[in-house]
């Protein structure tokens, strides 16, 4: 029973980066760094004021990140209701397996055919005893696989967070005419960092992961920055 609870305590304990929670925050880092940086490119490719560039930058920080954990909450509280009517539902229908579902762990633990069945009918006739057991050694529920609401809320938020604030950190360090420079180099050296984290972490080839986002992220700031500078010579024309 010790060991049982302290199982449960540790997984309890490790939700917050496990399963959807995981997601959201791989999600978020990358939505934080490719969002912000292009914000802060277009704008500063549409004017030469630092303070406004920094202003852009800290306002899509802000909006991204409570959009993010907005959208997590409201998807995993979602996806955790399907699940559990559909949990429910599947209880229902298996109520009356219960003590061949005991048999089945107990032989699985060693006992023999008749040990197992003794011990499952003795247990069977108490059946909150019984369904508590069964939970106990149930496999990994569908509900833990996809995280909890705060969790991924609370994950997203602030992955986004640290993604989004790399392109604004010169600005945000008063570096002058050198912050355009270091912010685009700053952004492409974390956007290589995360696509060989996120390739390496999901068993693909660490190199192609990296130059993908590099690409993807390079490609998406250098089509807003000519926007915004598109946009910026029209209005002081």
């Amino acid at each position: 029973m010790t060991l049982d609870q302290s199982g449960g305590g540790l997984r309890n304990a490790g939700r917050l980066f496990h399963g959807g929670n995981l997601r959201a925050a791989i999600l978020g880092v990358n939505d934080g760094l490719v969002s912000n940086f292009t914000l802060v490119m277009g704008v500063a490719g549409g004017v030469s004021d630092a303070t406004i560039v920094l202003l852009a930058g800290i306002a899509g920080l802000l909006a991204g990140a409570f959009s993010m954990a907005a959208g997590e909450y409201i998807s995993v509280s979602s996806q955790r209701d399907v699940s559990a009517n559909r949990t429910r539902g599947d209880d229902a229908v298996a109520s009356g397996d219960t003590k061949a579902s005991l048999i089945a762990m107990y032989l699985s633990s060693g006992l023999t055919e008749s040990e197992s069945s003794a011990v499952a009918s003795r247990v069977s006739s108490d059946p909150e005893l019984a369904a508590a057991i069964l939970r106990q050694n149930a496999p990994e529920s569908e509900e833990d696989a996809i995280g909890s609401p705060i969790g991924a809320a609370i994950s997203s938020f602030v992955s986004f967070v640290l993604g989004a604030v790399v392109p604004i950190v010169p600005y945000l360090l008063d570096a002058g005419s050198l912050a355009f420079t270091l912010s685009a180099t700053l952004s492409a050296i974390a956007l290589v960092t995360v696509g060989t984290a996120v390739a390496f972490g999901s068993g693909k080839n660490p190199v192609w992961g990296a130059i993908r986002m590099l690409l993807a992220g390079g490609l998406a700031a250098s089509v807003t920055f000519g926007i915004g500078r598109l946009v910026g010579i029209s209005l002081s024309a």
